[in-house]
């Protein structure tokens, strides 16, 4: 069969067939598993593929599933045979405007976090800007290295800048341009510098903490008490508390995977208040029949109530209805991150604390107190959710403990 680009489907179910955007990944999903199927299949039937997979579907699918996976299976035919007119372009790659689609439309197939995608269209618009004129099929390895240099000596942007642009249009030549970037050798980089975490003492914390109230209060301590992101602490659900065993489950951490923390003991009594509280918004929810929480991975196709489900509620809950930027839809979200940001820098100037230190320090300090107490680089490693110990392995240079019971060669003259 010939390869398939989802990227230029999902614009051609966009543009040409009005898809609306949250139902065109699973477009794309049914087609992908209709290749899978037809690549398999014997010769003497491949007259009728399209019959052949639908019927496979039947007995293990909801009606309305299969009646999808036929209008996706008709609209790829269409599109392969362009039997119905596809969108202007200027020149064989298009317009920057369907450009910046087109790579809007691939980061959402791959599931990128909203905050990657923001960044990515944020640099490669910037990049378009810089480019200026030049047609899209005429870029090449000389303009991003022009780019970056660019960046570098007359922006003065940093190493980790410059290199969170080089990583955007990497992505963008490779998925929307179908090119490899290399060669960048002769790129002025950035200054890099090697910076240790801040960490905040135990004593600093507890003065921190003594300058917060309420529920930002009691978010920082699940934070410090078992090294939470800030979008992992604002996105737990009830299910994802374990107040018996003591432990949290973090759904979809950095790099998509699942791990379990620790849930602070000091702190349970304090979280179930908080719960009772929750519990009692969330009721009101139901009486009004508001809308319900986001849930992840479409799972509100396979699960229709579980959006309005205890369990799928949030731990921290915004006490607002807002609407999602991506998908247009209103619904329960959580606490905004800036909220708790906002509070926590306020304490920590309170406090009189020197240190500049944001959220992400309680983090930092968690791992660096639990090595100074001598707990063993791959527990600390699990519980951080690292991939690489040599990531973990970081905190040994911020811990005190060993390094106090040096004795300085000078004390021996």
């Amino acid at each position: 069969m010939s390869s398939f680009n989802p990227v230029r489907f999902s614009i051609y179910l966009g543009n040409v067939c009005k898809v609306p955007e949250r139902y065109r990944p699973w477009y794309i999903r049914w087609i992908e598993q209709y290749r899978i199927h037809v690549s398999r299949l014997p010769k003497d039937i491949m007259e009728s593929p399209a019959d052949s997979y639908l019927d496979s579907l039947q007995g293990r699918l909801q009606a309305w599933q299969i009646k999808q996976a036929a209008e996706a299976v008709r609209l790829y035919h269409n599109f392969l045979g362009g039997k119905e007119s596809q969108p202007k372009r200027t020149g064989k790659l298009g317009s920057w405007e369907n450009a910046l689609a087109l790579l809007k439309s691939e980061l959402r197939v791959q599931n990128k976090s909203y905050s990657t995608e923001k960044t990515y269209l944020h640099w490669a618009n910037d990049f378009s800007k810089w480019v200026t004129s030049k047609p899209l099929e005429d870029l090449n390895d000389d303009d991003v290295r022009g780019y970056l240099t660019f960046l570098s000596t007359r922006r003065g942007i940093s190493f980790s800048t410059q290199k969170q642009a080089f990583i955007a249009l990497l992505f963008f030549f490779r998925h929307v341009l179908s090119k490899e970037v290399r060669g960048l050798d002769s790129v002025v980089r950035g200054h890099a510098y090697k910076k240790l975490p801040v960490v905040l003492s135990r004593e600093e914390i507890k003065t921190v903490f003594g300058c917060l109230k309420g529920e930002y209060l009691l978010m920082c301590r699940l934070i410090y008490g078992g090294g939470l992101r800030l979008s992992e602490c604002l996105g737990l659900r009830i299910k994802d508390l374990n107040l018996e065993e003591n432990s949290i489950t973090v759904r979809s951490g950095k790099g998509n995977k699942d791990r379990l923390t620790i849930l602070s003991r000091s702190i349970v009594t304090e979280l179930q208040k908080h719960l009772v509280r929750t519990r009692l918004l969330y009721e009101e929810d139901r009486r009004e029949n508001r809308p319900g929480v986001p849930l992840p991975f479409a799972l509100d196709r396979k699960y229709p109530n579980a959006d309005k489900e205890w369990s799928w509620y949030w731990v921290f809950p915004s006490y607002r209805i807002s609407v999602c930027p991506r998908t247009g839809k209103a619904g329960r979200y959580h606490v905004y991150p800036s909220s708790l940001q906002k509070s926590f820098h306020a304490a920590l100037k309170k406090s009189g604390v020197s240190k500049h230190a944001g959220i992400h320090a309680l983090r930092h300090s968690f791992a660096t107190h639990l090595i100074e107490d001598g707990y063993d680089i791959r527990t600390v490693q699990e519980l951080l959710g690292h991939s690489n110990v040599s990531t973990t392995m970081i905190y040994t240079h911020v811990a005190t403990k060993n390094k106090l019971g040096v004795i300085s060669p000078a004390d021996k003259l």
